[in-house]
């Protein structure tokens, strides 16, 4: 769709500076730039560094410059996120997301200013600001622009966000593992269970600054003129439907480069290296791929736990194991030995490209934490999924993975880690379960139906850029 050069949007993005975050707003800038958009790209210093550093960049490239190369307008930037370089938000994570409430929005809205009054050609139009930033809304009223919020997580997650009232009044918010009762009465969710809310619902003290963070981005969000999600019409409708009452949202997902293989952009945090030649060695559909994310902490005890399951099952793998996985730095969190006896059929690895681990053909199952991203990619990749959820929307992500979708199986029941158990789940999926395999087949085929010129993930982008044009003249 080609856009009249004097309605040609101007958008800015700011993403929230965590990998599965940056990830998708990465896809988004690709995506709305192939559209006829001028795309601000705007990451903290701290993250541009990592970027750097993982990707071995200087510190005045620019990470899109593949896509300026293929004549896409997509400007980069750098702020300060209101914290020294050195700072390890890791290590000091309530006091980086007290940061986020308190200092970063006016850093941003020094950037938006500076870059108004610069008169940049197409002028700025709009913001698009990740959900679970808690400013969105104030600084595109202030600069006059279309306010809008990127949900980089499931429709059902948000809508459970936004009943949060119901949850309330019916006793459901805080109650931990107390409440055993299904819950029926949200908008678009059929069923679930307390134990699948999103942590934050779940957890007994819910005044901690990281679910005040939390409740305050949500609130904000729904302020915006506009919410685009990574999801996906078909998987999602009626949650979808009953966000849709109370404001406008566009399913205009998966947003993920559908070739893994061609290098477009880098998105990685952390160093990664080549494990094709060590899956080149091993037969298809054999090995276990396993990944916790870029962010949730594991205990040592789950470590443990996972690492004797494998040792049981005899099943080949890959792990990613960050550095601080545990939330310190101890180092020698694996079982006396454990690498040695795994030698040939396992490798343990620090970081990895998570598509072209998934997109090898000796990967038969994910092992995963259900963050978004992750169950999108292996859904593409047709790799079924055993499911260790930890925090936030992990909780129900795993609902829609295990129960409603039928494309993976829990790893063990609950949060509490049995080694013979987990053992037999992982064995369980890795012979090969028909009925996963042809149902995650299935899940695919829609994800590739939506992305098609006629499906509903553009149909939506397309109506989302229209109302969004609509709106730039009265803004």
């Amino acid at each position: 769709m080609e856009l009249k050069e004097h309605l040609q949007p101007h958008a800015v993005l700011v993403p929230l500076p965590l990998q599965g975050h940056i990830t998708p707003f990465t896809h988004l800038a690709m995506k709305l730039a192939s559209k006829g958009f001028t795309i601000t790209f705007v990451n903290t210093e701290s993250t541009h560094q990592k970027i750097a550093k993982a990707q071995s960049l200087k510190d005045e490239d620019n990470p899109f410059s593949h896509g300026q190369k293929c004549g896409l307008d997509i400007r980069y930037a750098k702020i300060s996120d209101g914290f020294p370089l050195s700072f390890d938000w890791s290590a000091n994570a309530s006091q980086f997301v007290e940061g986020l409430i308190h200092v970063f929005q006016a850093h941003v809205d020094d950037f938006i200013e500076n870059l108004v009054l610069s008169k940049p050609n197409p002028p700025i139009s709009c913001l698009i600001a990740d959900s679970f930033h808690v400013w969105g809304s104030t600084i595109a009223e202030k600069y006059n622009l279309v306010n809008v919020s990127f949900w980089t997580e499931p429709a059902t997650v948000l809508t459970v966000y936004y009943h949060m009232d119901l949850l309330k009044s019916n006793g459901h918010f805080g109650c931990h593992d107390k409440c055993e009762d299904t819950i029926t009465y949200i908008p678009g969710v059929q069923a679930i269970e307390p134990t699948d809310l999103p942590s934050y619902f779940q957890d007994a003290d819910p005044s901690t600054v990281m679910h005040r963070f939390v409740f305050k981005c949500l609130e904000d969000a729904q302020k915006a003129d506009f919410v685009i999600s990574n999801t996906v019409q078909e998987l999602e409708s009626s949650p979808i439907s009953a966000l849709q009452k109370k404001q406008p949202f566009y399913a205009i997902g998966p947003l993920f480069p559908t070739s893994f293989t061609k290098k477009t952009i880098s998105t990685n945090l952390l160093p990664v290296s080549d494990y094709t030649n060590w899956l080149n060695s091993k037969q298809d559909g054999t090995v276990l791929y396993i990944s916790f994310g870029s962010f949730a902490y594991l205990s040592k005890q789950d470590i443990l736990e996972i690492a004797q399951a494998i040792l049981i099952s005899k099943v080949s793998f890959i792990w990613v194991l960050r550095h601080n996985i545990l939330g310190s730095e101890e180092r020698n969190i694996l079982p006396l030995g454990f690498e040695e006896e795994t030698a040939g059929r396992g490798l343990v690895v620090p970081w990895c490209s998570q598509l072209a681990v998934l997109s090898h053909p000796a990967v038969g199952v994910f092992l995963t934490h259900c963050g978004w991203n992750s169950i999108l990619e292996s859904i593409w990749c047709k790799v079924p999924m055993v499911c260790f959820p930890i925090l936030t929307d992990q909780l129900t992500n795993r609902k829609l993975v295990v129960d409603d979708w039928r494309i993976g199986v829990n790893l063990c029941t609950g949060r509490l880690i049995r080694k013979e158990v987990a053992a037999e789940n992982i064995g369980r999926i890795m012979s090969k379960s028909d009925e996963l395999r042809k149902n995650i087949e299935k899940t695919k085929m829609i994800l590739q139906k939506a992305l098609s010129d006629e499906g509903s993930s553009e149909k939506n982008l397309t109506q989302f850029i229209e109302d969004m044009k609509n709106k730039i003249p009265q803004k």
